[in-house]
């Protein structure tokens, strides 16, 4: 793990601190990493909402045989076990 350092007005020190012991985290890091998780997993939530707009917006799904639609659902889960693993 590395180290960085955030300067902040002695207000925002004490509010963060606050906000640490009353959420119940250990550490003000483990509070800020809780944050930055949060921040991450909305992110990623909108992106994944842009994709399935862009989807719904490209029109009807081609016609494709049973055979090609699991091939393409076996492509996307080894993606996705890929991307967790990495």
């Amino acid at each position: 793990m590395v180290t960085m350092s955030v300067s902040l007005p002695e207000q925002m020190k004490d509010f963060i601190e606050a906000q640490a012991r009353k959420e119940g985290f250990g550490t003000t890091s483990e509070y800020i990493r809780a944050l930055v998780r949060e921040a991450q997993k909305r992110e990623a939530k909108q992106a994944l909402e842009a994709k399935i707009r862009e989807g719904l917006e490209s029109g009807p799904a081609p016609d494709l045989t049973s055979e090609e639609w699991d091939a393409i659902e076996r492509e996307a889960l080894d993606l996705a076990a890929s991307r967790r693993r990495a």
